[in-house]
């Protein structure tokens, strides 16, 4: 299935494609959202939103001065949080320089808390009903580059561009340890098998693996053949999506460890972000060419894992899971694929590699 959407954002005159309206995406009790790493998150359930005015990322690839794999970054002089109505984007509270250094992530955490990261290491988490920071800590040295919560809103966990996992205890609002360093910046977090794993993406192609109850040291990693896992989302218990500085959005099963295809991309350019619709039907993407676009991943929850990894050869292109997935065939597959290979192993299955 094509694309569902898209919208463009040069110009003024720019109109999304049409959409159903959707109800609010499941999140920890009380929020609206989840976190957008940058410019702004879904705020709490009386229909705000929070915005971290620290920077914003520009639409223009190639290397950032503070990693975090290969993004554009533009430097804003306010540091402040701003909360705004969803409805009429009224500005309800401002929180002035907020933190000293460029603000990188936001996070609601329930009702009235939510937490912030810098490009300093800083991470602070707040508490609307009294106004100001309930907890301040600095036990990492690069920026926060991604934040996830447990279901209960107890335990924080955040990655740094120093390759570490920070937890946080909200409720007791205090540092409790930090992972040993992995091989380059850790660049997104995310909670899967019903909380008992958490998987972190990497700078490097990378996903590691932490036990819920062993943040000390990653359990296991799954290297993709791909350069850099920027953003990574959930679909199911299992499943999560990836978005990579080569443009391409994978498929990627945890435990067993397979990479299941291509979903869609965005050709040549990074992927920022990545975003579930509610109801799991629908992936929303933006990258440095300034779209959003929409994928169909129905499909994904009908696809059988199977232990026993197959031989593939070496090389060989990602397996498209719609028919639009990977756009153009010829382009997309062009420096993949042999020019004796056959068209038909653009169907053929990926094995744990990528």
């Amino acid at each position: 299935m094509a694309a569902s959407g898209e919208v463009s954002t040069r110009g003024d005159s720019a109109v999304p494609a049409p959409l159903a309206p959707a109800p609010p995406p499941r999140s920890p009790p009380g929020v609206v959202g989840a976190s957008g790493q940058g410019a702004a998150a879904a705020g709490h359930s009386r229909g705000h939103l929070l915005r971290g005015d620290g920077q914003r990322h520009c639409p223009a690839p190639g290397p950032s001065p503070a990693g975090g794999g290969g993004r554009g970054r533009r430097r804003l002089p306010d540091k402040s949080v701003h909360i705004l109505t969803v409805d009429e984007g009224q500005l309800e509270t401002r929180f002035p320089k907020a933190h000293s250094s460029a603000l990188n992530c936001v996070l609601p955490i329930d009702n009235h808390i939510f937490a912030t990261g810098d490009d300093g290491g800083v991470l602070k988490v707040w508490d609307l009903r009294k106004g100001n920071a309930v907890l301040e800590a600095h036990q990492q040295e690069e920026y926060i580059s991604a934040m996830a919560v447990d279901g209960n809103g107890k335990i924080l966990l955040t990655t740094s561009g120093d390759g570490t996992l920070g937890v946080f205890n909200v409720k007791r609002r205090r540092f409790e340890l930090l992972s040993e360093p992995q091989n380059g910046d850790l660049t997104s977090v995310v909670l899967l098998k019903r909380g008992k794993k958490v998987a972190c993406g990497s700078s490097e192609g990378t996903i590691y693996l932490f036990n819920w109850d062993g943040f000390g040291a990653a359990s296991d990693r799954f290297a993709l053949r791909a350069e850099s896992v920027d953003c990574m989302v959930p679909i199911m218990d299992s499943i999560v999506c990836v978005g990579s500085l080569d443009g391409v959005i994978r498929a990627v099963n945890i435990l067993p460890n397979r990479v299941l295809g291509c979903v869609g991309q965005h050709l040549g350019e990074p992927i920022e972000q990545l975003a579930v619709a509610p109801g799991g039907q629908l992936l929303a993407s933006c990258a440095h060419d300034q779209k959003v676009k929409f994928w169909d991943i129905s499909a994904l929850g009908g696809l059988v894992v199977d232990d026993y990894r197959k031989k593939k050869k070496k090389g060989g292109p990602l397996r498209a899971l719609s028919s639009k997935a990977a756009g153009s065939r010829e382009e997309f597959f062009a420096d993949l694929r042999d020019e004796a290979e056959p068209e038909a192993a653009a169907g053929s299955d990926s094995d744990g590699s990528d």
